[in-house]
């Protein structure tokens, strides 16, 4: 990550100050648990009263943080709460599905700052194109929320693929790669700005950890189910990312013995006969054979690639056909749940993505399958539900995300250079 292009951003009024670092702890703090009284960010902080209080004194005088509310006690007079002002950093959020991208701009408390832009920008094999493109919608957003471009912290980028979020590549997709460079040096020399690329599922599972129904669990797994499938694994309340931030690739663990071939290769994987792309598949192909359902009055063009959307409508709608596609799914996608639940032992699940919005008709077949392969003294315990946090949860879970990492930066940063200046 390019942190040389920061240092006019965060707390730039202190770049001088012998007490930034502990600046920096309080936002992130603030950040990551919200409005907190001046003791407990004592304790987060490990500082006294007396010193607690000047930086946020501080603080406030920068116009960082603002006094919000009043806290409980447990006797006496409640405590005042402090917590980040709106506005004062923005992060660039892009959302990168397989034939739609979705561009907005976000502040430090997670609000929208911009119309969500949704292009018709397909993800592709070539870099070069999809950035060519990419880049003036980016500007299209900043233009037309009027943002001010000195405070923004940087970009979070999330897509589907094998995501190496450290190495900054993506080993599926944009991968022509001539000059042997990451692909986050490409999005940060086109942006000019410090870049973050990580894998889709991340994004769901960090939006329903830290604002949706998970929020306060310890052991959750979120399914993104969209024309593929991920798998965010909350686990002692931190999400688990792997070796090298792969861990969650459901999708294609093999499910069916020598069946389809799956586009990373193998055959058999789950998604072949489960999700956004096996789904369209199977009902393109019976439409063609003259399969007699609602989804006939599609046009030429949607038929050529129907959305799991035009399916789930028809369906409630009473269409019997589309009904029985997304039963299946449900069903195949209910034994697969099964092995997850007897891996992990979770206390919730969560549904998120295209896919979710089906709710019962894959609910239901979902749960049947669960009880049948799955013991029951595990999955008892345990709950699925369906996100309620909406379509553009991802780019909450992007900001949320980007926002912590890039203030861990700084704070690395300022931690370094103080270290550096003892030893001279």
């Amino acid at each position: 990550m390019n942190l040389s292009l920061l240092n006019h951003i965060i707390l730039s009024e202190s770049k001088n100050d012998k007490h930034l670092s502990y600046k920096y702890c309080i936002i992130k703090h603030l950040f990551l648990k919200g409005p907190s009284s001046i003791s407990t960010l004592c304790d987060s902080v490990s500082l006294s009263t007396p010193s607690m209080l000047k930086l946020l004194n501080d603080l406030v005088d920068i116009g960082w943080i603002e006094k919000r509310g009043l806290g409980i006690s447990i006797g006496g007079r409640k405590p005042d709460l402090f917590a980040l002002k709106d506005e004062r950093a923005l992060i660039i959020c892009v959302d990168i599905e397989l034939f739609h991208t979705k561009i907005a701009i976000l502040d430090n408390n997670c609000n929208f700052m911009s119309e969500i832009k949704t292009i018709s920008l397909p993800i592709s094999k070539s870099r070069t194109d999809f950035l060519s493109n990419l880049m003036p919608q980016i500007q299209t957003v900043l233009q037309s929320a009027n943002i001010d471009k000195n405070k923004i912290m940087g970009c979070y980028v999330g897509m589907p693929g094998l995501v190496n979020t450290e190495k900054g590549e993506n080993y599926s997709y944009l991968i022509d790669n001539i000059e042997n460079s990451p692909l986050v040096k490409a999005f940060e020399e086109a942006l000019n700005l410090p870049v973050i690329v990580q894998n889709d599922m991340a994004g769901s599972a960090i939006a329903e950890y830290r604002h949706g129904l998970a929020k306060g669990k310890k052991d959750v797994l979120v399914l993104l189910m969209d024309w593929g499938v991920g798998l965010g694994i909350i686990m002692d309340s931190q999400l688990k990312r792997g070796t090298t931030g792969f861990a969650g690739e459901f999708g294609h663990m093999p499910f069916v013995e020598n069946g389809a071939l799956c586009y990373c290769g193998k055959h058999g994987c789950l998604e072949t006969i489960a999700f956004g792309n096996a789904l369209s598949k199977t009902a393109k192909a019976d439409l063609l054979e003259g399969k007699k359902s609602m989804l006939n009055e599609l046009s030429e063009e949607e038929l050529e690639r129907i959305e799991p959307e035009a399916i789930i409508n028809a369906a409630n709608r009473g269409d019997q056909y589309a009904i029985q596609l997304l039963s299946n799914i449900g069903a195949n996608m209910g034994k697969a749940i099964a092995i997850l639940i007897q891996l992990f032992n979770p206390e919730l699940i969560v549904l998120s993505g295209k896919i979710a919005k089906a709710k019962q008709y894959i609910t239901l077949p979902m749960q049947q399958s669960i009880n049948t392969y799955c013991m029951t003294q595990i999955r008892e315990e345990m709950e699925i539900v369906s996100s309620e946090l909406g379509e553009n949860s991802r780019l909450l879970g992007y900001a949320t995300d980007g926002i912590d990492r890039f203030l861990e930066a700084y704070l690395k940063q300022v931690k370094k250079i103080k270290n550096q200046a003892k030893t001279v």
